[in-house]
């Protein structure tokens, strides 16, 4: 038996929160960190926390963390004596585990065999077939279009998704319940999936209504060993992608945890698997479970189970990529607690989960500890990002992973919604009102979830923000007061005193917002103040200047003492109190006219480049139809007429990189058909 090989650096082949979560292991472990980085990523948190770094010059995913050749290269140069992968991009990768192995080093993950065999969905399919494992129909859509492509729909039957063959994570994927989508659905996934993964491959699959999404956390060394580490439910997903993850599951009981764990061993077995892998499910409402996939990799949700078994399953990657059997603690874990962990993204939710860039002038989510689980119950964060830095359109948009664990699981879920009630997310929208609303439901702590979670309970409900239109008038007040602070604090005399304050009766101050006008006065006889025209009956207790761009301001209203911290940063005020926090806008005194944009004109919510044009100038289009798509952050974006009307002006081809608010296309009303004059006789 060969000796188990001691490993002295490591290079992650990725970045954001994922690097470093592998480096923090690593350090624990004496290893020398190297991180490779793209120029957009050169200033990112997990650049800084390597030891050394390696360049990758270029932007896009094609061009950096998907050259396997640039990579090892990096490695070599930086003295690495082993690669751990990560997730997404080359992780799944068998090329790339072969160019790592040739080069002399050690790939931190299964065989290249393995992940080949597992690498295409298809293919994948078939071996389970073999194995005996439940799945459901599907088809190869390569090479199908016309009414070949409509007889292989309609013998898998609709409803029906179109699935990326290679690669994973939502992309490549589109729901299809009628025939007249069925070819744009097809050719959408393929463009999507060769951008994200460098393979166009799709392929029709049964659509199974509102089942669970279940997964088990398997584990095999090169002794012959393979284990199961329990269950992770993950069906609350926005486009078919995770957004809340949980293990266990509230819907999995003792018997079907073991014929769940027994038939992902077998799938794993059948491969000979070494290494970290996630063989995913989906449960129907008769506990019936169909193979969707196997993760050939560290999956993102991974802390849930390390949460409830107490495993470090990056450690255990490592040392079973040495030659090292499995510990006894992996053979015979225990399952201990509730662990739910929720993926917090610069996303609109209310705006079709439109993903957001720019500054981040501020994050902080109140955690007992980062990267590993906290000593007892408690929130753990896995964060790639910090204040000050900038969230660019090349990658995903998820800020961090935020996990919290507890002796069950509504004490689980209740605390991470406080946790993310209480976080400063200043300078882009994010999606965390809509989790704080989903852990909070009475359907989630109840254990009612599926994959049609978030359309069934609406995002009319779950995305609206925390503070309501009741709540608002008093952020919109404090949001003044603390404007009016920080002028008064750098006034050269009697800066001591609040701005507004008289000691005569005088007009109001007034500050308009982009969502409420406040005016308010101070005198002898305290705070009057008014929102949109109506009185607040508020006392202002203090303000505090914390900082040269932050106040507290507090508040009595109807007898209930409140704080507001507030941030300004530029014309932007950021709110923040335990009940929720809200962005305020000031406006400008004097508009500049020459900004206005001509009425019909649709703008690029975030900056991308145009992968397709639908239409051209002149023609007419209806309310919803597609006029070009934009690509962003690994996704597509269409961009649809808001009414019928005439394409008047078309700014873009095909290519063109556009910014935010960048003018795409103008769409005018259709004008009334010219009659003539009325017959006088």
């Amino acid at each position: 038996m060969t000796a188990p090989r001691n490993l002295s650096s490591v290079l992650v082949a990725n970045r954001g929160e994922i690097a470093r979560r592998v480096f923090a292991t690593a350090r624990a472990m004496g290893l020398r960190t190297v991180a490779v980085y793209s120029d957009a990523d050169s200033d990112a948190p997990f650049v800084r926390d390597a030891d050394v770094a390696v360049r990758l010059p270029g932007n896009t995913p094609a061009e950096t963390y998907l050259r396997a050749d640039s990579i090892v290269a990096a490695a070599l140069l930086a003295g690495a004596d082993c690669v751990h992968p990560g997730y997404g991009f080359l992780s799944e990768n068998a090329d790339f585990a072969r160019q790592v192995q040739a080069a002399g080093l050690v790939f931190v993950g299964p065989s290249a065999d393995a992940i080949e065999a597992m690498g295409s969905k298809l293919a994948a399919k078939a071996r389970m077939q073999q194995a005996g494992v439940p799945t459901l129909p599907s088809v190869d859509a390569t090479g199908l279009s016309g009414d070949t492509l409509e007889k292989a729909a309609a013998d898998i039957g609709y409803p029906l998704l179109v699935k990326a063959s290679f690669g994973g994570g939502g992309r490549g994927m589109r729901e299809v319940r009628d025939p007249g989508a069925l070819a744009e659905a097809v050719e959408g996934a393929r463009r999507e999936a060769a951008s994200a993964f460098g393979d166009g491959t799709v392929f029709l699959e049964r659509l199974l209504e509102r089942p669970r999404h279940v997964e088990v956390q398997v584990f095999g060394d090169s002794h012959g060993t393979t284990v199961a580490l329990f269950e992770r439910e993950c069906s609350i997903q926005r486009r078919h992608q995770k957004v809340v993850e949980e293990a266990p599951s509230p819907a999995v009981g003792p018997e079907l945890r073991e014929r769940l764990q027994a038939a992902a061993v077998a799938a794993a077995r059948s491969i000979d698997y070494v290494g970290a892998g996630t063989v995913e499910f989906l449960l129907d409402e008769s506990c019936e479970f169909y193979f969707l996939e196997v993760n050939t990799r560290l999956q993102v949700e991974h802390p849930v189970t390390e949460a409830v078994t107490g495993l470090d399953l990056v450690r255990l990657q490592f040392d079973v990529a040495t030659g090292r059997p499995l510990p006894d603690s992996a053979l015979r874990p225990p399952l201990n607690g509730a662990a739910i962990e929720v993926r917090l993204y610069a996303e609109d939710p209310a705006r079709d989960w439109l993903p957001q860039s720019g500054r981040l002038e501020d994050f902080h989510v109140p955690a007992d500890a980062e990267f590993r689980q906290p000593d007892g119950p408690g929130v753990r964060l896995d964060s790639g990002v910090v204040p000050g830095g900038e969230v660019g359109v090349h990658y995903d948009p998820m800020l961090a992973k935020v996990i919290a664990w507890a002796p069950d699981r509504s004490s689980a879920a209740l605390a991470l919604a406080r946790a993310l009630e209480r976080a400063r997310l200043h300078g882009l929208t994010t999606n965390r009102d809509l989790l704080v609303r989903v852990l909070r439901s009475e359907a989630f702590l109840a254990g009612e979830t599926d994959t049609g979670f978030l359309d069934r309970h609406g995002l009319d409900v779950l995305a609206a923000p925390l503070v309501d239109a009741e709540r608002l008038p008093l952020h919109a007040l404090a949001a003044a007061l603390a404007g009016a602070a920080l002028r008064r604090a750098t006034a050269p005399v009697l800066a001591g005193l609040p701005s507004g304050w008289r000691n005569n009766p005088t007009r109001p101050q007034t500050t308009v917002f982009d969502a409420a006008t406040v005016q308010y006065r101070l005198d002898r006889a305290g705070l009057a103040a008014d929102v949109d025209g109506t009185p607040v009956e508020a006392t202002l207790l203090s303000t505090e200047v914390l900082a040269p761009d932050r106040v507290r301001v507090e508040l009595d209203a109807g007898g209930l003492r409140s704080a507001f911290e507030v941030h300004v940063a530029g014309d932007r005020c950021y709110v923040d109190e335990p009940r929720g926090s809200s962005t305020l806008v000031e406006q400008p005194r004097f508009p500049d006219p020459s900004a206005a944009i001509a009425p019909g004109s649709l703008t690029a919510a975030m900056p991308g480049s145009v992968t397709r044009v639908a239409v051209a100038e002149g023609d007419r289009v209806t309310a919803g139809q597609p006029l070009l798509v934009l690509e962003a952050m690994k996704m597509e974006h269409p961009v649809t007429a808001p009414t019928a009307g005439v394409v008047t002006a078309l700014h873009v081809t095909v290519g063109q990189q556009v910014e935010t608010g960048a003018v795409l296309a103008v769409v005018e009303d259709e004008p009334a058909p010219d009659r003539g004059e009325p017959d006088a006789s």
